[in-house]
C-alpha cells in the first residue's frame, strides 16, 4: 500500500492549484494545521491476480477538511482531487499502474460544539499489476 499512498501523495502535493487551496497535504495532521487541508486515510488492500501477473486493487479513503460555512469549499477542493485522481496515470514505484477510479464522496458534519468543521469523505479504487 505505501508506494500507492506515496504516487497519491505526490500528485496532490504536485499540484499548484490544489495547493493553493489547502493548507497541506498530510497522513498524520498536527495539531496546529490550518484548514482547510487533505488527509490521506485509511486503505485497504486485495491481490487481483491474472493469468500470467500479479496485480493489486488497492483502495484509498481521503479526507477533507474545512472550517468554512457550507460544504461548498470542502466539495470544491474534493472535486480538485478527483480530477487529479480518477482515470489519470499515476507513477507508482515497482507497479504498473492500471487504472484509477473515484468510488464515492460522502459530506459530514463533525457534531462536536460548535459544529463548524466540514468532513469530506472522498474513496478510490488503484489498480496495479507488477512490473
Amino acid at each position: 500500500m505505501l508506494p500507492v499512498q506515496s504516487a497519491i501523495y505526490a500528485r496532490l502535493k504536485g499540484d499548484t492549484a490544489l495547493m493553493g487551496m489547502i493548507s497541506g497535504v498530510y497522513d498524520y495532521v498536527p495539531e496546529d494545521v490550518a484548514y482547510p487541508f487533505v488527509v490521506i486515510g485509511e486503505a485497504t488492500e486485495v491481490p487481483d491476480n491474472r493469468h500470467g501477473g500479479f496485480g493489486r486493487e488497492t483502495v484509498v479513503t481521503l479526507h477533507v477538511w474545512s472550517r468554512y460555512q457550507g460544504y461548498a469549499q470542502a466539495l470544491r477542493i474534493g472535486a480538485r482531487v478527483t480530477a487529479l485522481l480518477d482515470h489519470q496515470p499515476l507513477t507508482i514505484e515497482g507497479l504498473d499502474h492500471i487504472v484509477t477510479r473515484f468510488e464515492f464522496s460522502q459530506t459530514l458534519t463533525d457534531p462536536e460544539p460548535p459544529g463548524d468543521i466540514r468532513h469530506l469523505v472522498l474513496r478510490y479504487r488503484v489498480v496495479t499489476e507488477q512490473h
